[in-house]
């Protein structure tokens, strides 16, 4: 069972302290606060553990400071959709919403390979009003001897461009709980000249030590993408993990399957599951069509595939997309062949642009079907 609270009740309040006292008297039952401090308020949820089929939700909302009881009768307890949950969707961080109701584009370098190759990709997307971006400094390989990325070493000049020209967001995928204090580090010397989302790659979904220590903090939200070999269900348990220490703020990515049933594609494409994922959770979907696709090959039409699969996503109601562009994708040192060029980035986004008009006009199509009945 989740608790409501009224707005702007502090924890030290003599009203929350009367409600957290009758919580301990109950017997079977522990609980966990969450708070978010808005811009206008502080919001405060306390999540109920343990045997709660006992509970009335009248009696619940009866007690000090409490709104609304919402009775959790599915999966994902703290990030799933539940009857009766009217709770304002989505986040916002460093200036940028992230929701199920809008989109957010994430094009950047796979892997950061040079100060030069990062500035030109970093201009190129405030010259085409972007403010997110994708730069990857923490890189996990198949083979120990590829190149698995700079490490903290490239932080101080990837956060100092990301502010000299505007970059609000940067998407950038950790391996272990030590790389947290190197981005705070990072951003602590260099002024905090952006904000960074921490990315949990597929190979690490199911690292549930790394979950546990990432979901508590709260500083950074988290892009979890989905394991490459395992169900929808075991992945989206990965991001409750994630909610259940304490973060909240999580976009859950789709980036395709592993399987040769997709081939020649690198991963089969799955961005068929965005309604599926947002009609069972209240997360931001995220789709990553570069690393499902895996080239920069295009059709008859001339169409790239990256830009087929995307609109795929973004048709069917996507609102981040993870892509990879390098302004010279044969000398990167990751992931090169399906990286797409910077000239090529005023057409991704006017395609991207046309694709969410459809999907908004879908919207009112459906809406208006409903008014009908």
């Amino acid at each position: 069972m989740i608790l409501i609270l009224e707005a702007d009740l502090a924890e030290q309040s003599p009203v929350f302290q009367q409600l957290l006292t009758r919580l301990k008297a109950m017997s079977d039952i522990q609980y966990r606060i969450h708070q978010e401090q808005g811009t206008e308020q502080l919001l405060s949820e306390i999540y109920l553990i343990g045997n709660t089929k006992q509970l009335r939700v009248e009696d619940m909302e009866a007690l000090p400071g409490v709104k609304q009881a919402i009775r959790v009768s599915k999966e994902y307890r703290m990030l799933g959709r539940h009857s009766g949950d009217h709770r304002t969707q989505g986040f916002d961080y460093n200036g940028v919403h992230f929701g199920q109701d809008n989109l957010n584009v994430f094009a950047g370098l796979c892997a950061v390979d040079t100060p030069e190759h990062v500035e030109q990709m970093l201009k190129a997307l405030q010259e085409n009003g972007q403010v997110c971006t994708r730069m990857g400094a923490y890189k996990p390989r198949t083979s120990p001897y590829a190149f698995q990325g700079h490490g903290k070493a490239c932080l101080p000049y990837v956060f100092e461009l990301a502010g000299k020209y505007g970059m609000r967001v940067i998407a950038m995928e950790i391996l272990h709980e030590s790389h947290m204090d190197e981005i705070r580090e990072a951003l602590e010397k260099t002024g905090h000249p952006t904000g960074v989302m921490l990315q949990i790659g597929t190979r690490n979904t199911q690292n549930f030590e790394l979950l546990k220590a990432v979901g508590r903090q709260t500083e950074f939200p988290v892009l979890l993408k989905r394991g490459f070999g395992i169900t929808l269900e075991e992945s989206l348990n990965a991001a409750e993990y994630l909610a259940s220490e304490g973060n909240t703020k999580v976009v859950f990515g789709l980036r395709g399957m592993k399987t040769n049933l997709g081939d020649p594609h690198r991963n089969f494409v799955d961005f068929a599951q965005v309604p599926t994922v947002k009609r069972l959770t209240r997360m931001p979907v995220c789709i990553d069509p570069s690393h499902s696709v895996g080239n920069r090959d295009a059709g008859p039409d001339g169409i790239p595939e990256v830009f087929q699969v995307t609109a795929e996503g973004v048709v069917a109601g996507a609102n981040m997309i993870l892509v990879d562009f390098h302004p010279d994708p044969a000398t990167a040192l990751v992931d090169g062949p399906q990286a797409l060029l910077l000239k090529e980035l005023p057409w991704f986004l006017e395609d991207v642009r046309l694709a969410r008009e459809t999907y908004e006009e879908r919207v009112l199509l459906a809406a208006a079907q409903g008014v009908a009945e």
